[in-house]
């Protein structure tokens, strides 16, 4: 019991856990999104079903290589539609990753076991460089 009423000990453990929580602390904060190299890597090795679920004009404007277009409006009638293998991962893309994050629960809910949200969405893409398709071409 000495140890604990010591306050140089007490101040040691302050540090140590406020420093273990500030660690923590970026890893608590994602929320499971994924950044634009890790999508790329989803994409690439694991064959990832990308949809996009922005209006159809910024689908139009730019968007993921091999991204499939669904409003977000249509998304619970026509998921099973577009992704028929439930066991392929499905990422979520839109403008900043909000709308992609409530929609991974309706994915989920109709039985896909991988479902991944872009953090940051296309505007994170955009920012870190990623190839963009316009209209049929790359950028």
């Amino acid at each position: 019991m000495k140890f604990f009423t010591d306050y140089t000990n007490l101040a040691l453990i302050a540090i140590v856990l406020i420093s273990g929580g500030l660690l923590l602390w970026p890893s608590l904060r994602r929320r499971g999104g994924l950044s634009a190299t890790d999508a790329t890597q989803l994409i690439n090795r694991r064959n990832a079903v990308v949809l996009d679920l922005r209006p159809a004009a910024d689908f139009a404007a730019g968007h993921l290589p091999a991204a499939r277009h669904l409003e977000l409006a249509d998304l619970k009638a026509k998921i099973l539609q577009l992704v028929k293998n439930k066991s392929n991962p499905v990422l979520l893309v839109c403008q900043t990753g909000q709308q992609s994050s409530r929609a991974a629960n309706t994915v989920r809910e109709a039985g896909y076991a991988e479902v991944h949200v872009l953090e940051g969405g296309m505007s994170a893409w955009q920012r870190a460089g990623m190839p963009v398709v316009k209209q049929g071409v790359a950028k």
